[in-house]
């Protein structure tokens, strides 16, 4: 489900004409909220939490492009993008691995 609402805005999300903020503003305003739906009943786990990562990973490494194969770590794709790594634990509401 999540990622048939990253698919439908693959055109923007993908496009290297429009700037890194905007792509990631559009990431974090239409998918993230799918993603996180009802996350305040959610009791999170390491499981979830890895999972969750990993979603956020995925979702940066699709939008621009860094394919598996080229062996990138995550903290190389979060410096590329330029923004901070556990988005979603910040949409969540965590803070220092603790839930609010």
């Amino acid at each position: 489900m999540v990622k048939d609402a990253f698919s439908k805005k693959d055109k923007i999300l993908k496009s290297h004409s429009t700037s890194i903020k905007t792509r990631l503003r559009v990431l974090y305003c239409y998918v993230i909220p799918l993603l996180t739906h009802a996350s305040e009943t959610w009791i999170i786990s390491s499981e979830m939490e890895k999972r969750l990562k990993a979603a956020e990973m995925w979702f940066l490494r699709h939008m621009f492009r860094i394919y598996w194969t080229s062996h990138t770590s995550n903290v190389e794709v979060v410096g590329r993008v330029g923004c901070q790594q556990n988005l979603i634990r910040a949409e969540l509401g965590f803070t220092n691995g603790q839930n609010k």
